[in-house]
């Protein structure tokens, strides 16, 4: 199954792992019954935060948009890191690498970052789809903006990942995160949000391998797996959004 929520381990905690700017991580398992992802906990240079953790296994590719491993390709496992706000590394690739390892992950993966509360995370599911959020939308407008200057990498703040148990094509899985936006910019607009995201949103989709066959060829919102991602994506931006409709 991918990215199925995994028992804790009965030897304990992971094997002390690499340091961090001279702090070590500290990284424990938090229960998650029936969930996708595992939601993990760390103390890190005197902050307490949260990251999600799926261990997709072998035969699993990803699409994405994630600052660590992205593009197409094999990926073994996704990572989403909270990360304080004014995170001040300019290495964000190496520190989820750092977290990864910490966590005994190994062979290629992806990893997203944001400075949203993990914790507060929102599902939705239909269909065999669940798209995992995590939702933070302080700094949010419109993606047609005016031109401005190029600001430097911040952690995402709308991060959405998908699994699915389907094939897709590369085609499809492109279609598969154009979908997935399309649908969070519906549920930022229901919840009554005049934004479509912000300007560091990410994607992951995670599907099976494809065969022979090359997979499912479409995944818009009006195809059968394109549109179980929009209902799922949907579900969770929505539920996510509204605590930031109530403070607006």
């Amino acid at each position: 199954m991918i990215g199925g929520a995994r028992q804790p381990r009965e030897d304990g905690p992971s094997p002390v792992p690499p340091s961090h700017q001279g702090c070590a991580i500290r990284s424990v398992r938090v229960h998650l019954p029936a969930q996708r992802g595992e939601l993990r906990d760390r103390h890190e240079d005197g902050h307490h935060l949260h990251h999600l953790v799926w261990r997709l296994g072998p035969g699993v590719r990803v699409c994405s948009s994630a600052v660590l491993g992205g593009g197409i390709g094999p990926r073994a496992w996704i990572l989403n890191a909270q990360v304080p706000g004014g995170y001040p590394r300019l290495d964000p690739d190496r520190h989820l690498a750092e977290i990864a390892a910490s966590e005994g992950l190994t062979g290629p993966g992806a990893g997203l970052m944001t400075a949203a509360d993990v914790a507060a995370y929102t599902t939705g599911h239909d269909g065999g789809v669940t798209a995992t959020v995590t939702t933070g939308l302080g700094v949010r407008g419109w993606a047609a903006a005016p031109d401005v200057d190029c600001l430097p990498h911040r952690p995402g703040t709308v991060n959405i990942v998908l699994t699915l148990p389907a094939a897709l094509s590369d085609a499809a899985l492109v279609n598969a995160v154009a979908t997935a936006t399309e649908a969070k910019v519906q549920a930022l607009l229901d919840a009554g949000l005049d934004c479509s995201g912000t300007p560091t949103d990410a994607v992951c989709v995670a599907a099976p391998e494809p065969g022979p066959d090359g997979g499912e060829p479409f995944a818009g919102p009006r195809s059968t797996w394109g549109a179980r991602i929009a209902r799922a994506v949907h579900t969770a931006v929505l539920e996510g959004a509204r605590p930031a409709r109530d403070l607006s």
